[in-house]
């Protein structure tokens, strides 16, 4: 008799799982909605299908390639491209995202070089932040925002004593090309080491060059670890181009509603608009006025109206924004170049004419204007500056009338003279912000008149020399300047001691050689009363009439009259 031998089968259970995982399976629908590339274009394409595709979706193509709903019409969506148009066909796949534009941001940005899609480029590797805000987004209410009442030190002296900036401020930095205005900028950006400030610079059309330089000056100076750089070059799409200011600010308001101060750097706006009238043109928009689209004020004023101070019910966080436009021939009277000025809170033009003199920065005082004004300068430094201003312009008023040659009454040279002073201490070298305590001991010796006996080429070495005492000043002393409070007369009267004293080296004889030399002159012998037309030369004849005019010609004088 035999016995049959069972062994268990090892793939009883694999069975049995697949067939409770059957069981419990419910097949479900997922509504995709899928459209067609109808043509494409350089920077768009027209896509067809996407029945409820909303204005401004992402949209994915079949390459991967994203793109915004532009134009939402009833046979047509047209669409702005974030990448490379040439990696696109007519009849490739498109589908809905079912979302709006987004960027990561988070502190994890800090130090970073990304693009408006959020991708690095400074080869550190990807960013690493779970934290997202989509790239628009309306602008705070206006009960929870609070007055422009903070200063905003950009260590440029011209700025802060003449055209001050407060946290939550937007002041537009406009001229020509190449007169500094990116420097003005990035200075300012240098200056906020240490007063925890974020800052966010953003490049729009730049050539790639000068974004590198920018983001190596940062690195030299140690600006870098609190600034994220945003790079939309010249080369990106302008599509690119055009999300890039927006995916920026979404950037700076994660940290404005967390409390924290940011500024940030619109660089330049005039190559924003540039991008988006080029998609508005190919997209068939009607032209306006320079062929911007009707509503390129509204590009750029939706994008403005997110720079704020915050209450404290909110944080008492600020964005503060600077952009820049460029002006073509000095004329500020553009299109853009107005929209902007009607938007933003006051302006600086730099003129093409002051950076040809040599005079830096270029500001042209008269042109500027700060609508915030000494409500953004501390007690200290508006009762030093207040009078600057007008100083400065009745110089600039008198020096182009003393460019003729005019004969000036005494009263009138000591305004010019001045003037001349007030413009050296103004003067600045690139990347070299000052504080506020060795602009106010400038200033003090400027209100002083303890530049009056200081030669015009000794100015600025004296200037430098006070700022350099600044730091030799007594503790006390120098905590009470710093701290913005207005001097009381004895700290007044101490600081005016300390300064006279560094100024001593800088008088030279040259500087009173005039008043020496007139002295002995007054005091000289009369000369003898025997050549009494001798004393002052006389003044030259008047010319007679012509005669030839009056009198008739030899000819008809002896012709006899009939």
């Amino acid at each position: 008799m035999s016995t049959l031998l069972t062994t268990p089968d090892p793939l009883g259970g694999v069975f049995a799982d697949l067939e409770r995982a059957r069981q419990d399976f419910t097949p479900g629908l997922t509504l995709r909605e899928v459209g067609t590339v109808l043509s494409v274009a350089t920077g768009i394409a027209l896509v067809g299908g996407l029945p409820h595709v909303g204005l401004d979706e992402v949209v994915l193509f079949a390459n991967g390639m994203e793109g915004i709903a532009f134009n939402v019409d009833e046979h047509a969506i047209g669409v702005v491209l974030l990448g490379d148009y040439q990696e696109l066909q007519a009849g490739m796949q498109v589908e809905r995202s079912q979302r709006v534009m987004d960027i990561v941001v988070g502190p994890a940005l800090l130090g970073r070089v990304l693009d408006p899609l959020g991708r690095a480029l400074d080869g550190k590797g990807a960013i690493r932040s779970e934290l997202r805000l989509p790239v628009e987004r309306p602008a705070p209410a206006i009960l929870d925002r609070a007055a422009v009442c903070v200063p905003l030190q950009t260590g440029v002296t011209v700025i802060d004593a003449l055209i001050p900036i407060g946290h939550g401020q937007r002041e537009l930095i406009l001229g020509d090309r190449q007169t500094g205005k990116t420097t003005i900028a990035i200075d300012a950006i240098l200056n906020q080491r240490g007063r925890n400030v974020v800052c966010v610079y953003c490049a729009i059309g730049q050539r790639s060059s000068a974004v590198a330089a920018v983001v190596a000056r940062l690195a030299a100076h140690q600006a870098l670890a609190y600034t994220v750089v945003l790079v939309a070059d010249g080369t990106s799409a302008p599509g690119v181009a055009y999300i890039a200011p927006y995916a920026a600010t979404a950037i700076a308001e994660h940290f404005l509603e967390a409390g924290r101060d940011v500024l940030i750097v619109y660089d330049d706006l005039t190559q924003h608009a540039r991008s988006y009238r080029e998609l508005s043109l190919l997209l068939r928009r009607p032209p306006g006025r320079e062929a911007f689209p009707g509503d390129i004020f509204y590009l750029h004023s939706r994008l403005l109206e997110r720079a704020t101070q915050l209450s404290a019910q909110r944080g008492n966080g600020s964005l503060t924004a600077l952009p820049i436009v460029e002006t073509e021939a000095q004329d500020i009277s553009a299109y853009i170049p107005t929209n902007l000025i009607s938007i933003t809170d006051g302006q600086l033009y730099l003129s093409p004419d002051l950076f040809q003199l040599g005079v830096l920065p270029a500001i042209d005082v008269g042109r500027s204007v700060s609508r915030v004004g000494g409500a953004a300068q501390s007690p200290g430094y508006r009762s030093l500056a207040g009078a600057l201003k007008l100083a400065y312009a009745q110089f600039e008023e008198l020096e182009s009338f003393a460019k003729f040659g005019t004969r000036l009454d005494a009263p009138t040279r000591a305004v010019i003279d001045h003037g001349r002073r007030i413009r050296a201490c103004l003067a600045q070298d690139e990347s070299c912000p000052q504080s506020q305590a060795e602009q106010m001991l400038v200033l003090l010796a400027l209100t002083a008149g303890l530049f009056a006996a200081v030669p015009l080429a000794q100015m600025r070495a004296a200037a430098s020399a006070l700022r350099t005492a600044v730091a030799a000043l007594p503790a006390e002393l120098g905590a009470r300047f710093a701290s913005g409070a207005v001097p009381s007369a004895n700290d007044r009267a101490s600081l005016i001691s300390s300064a006279t004293a560094v100024l001593v080296p800088f008088r030279t004889p040259a500087a009173v050689a005039p008043v020496l030399v007139s002295a002995p002159q007054a005091a000289a012998p009369p000369r003898p009363p025997s050549s009494p037309t001798t004393a002052r030369p006389l003044a030259p004849a008047a010319p007679p009439p012509l005669a030839p005019a009056s009198t008739p010609p030899p000819d008809r004088a002896t012709r006899p009259h009939p």
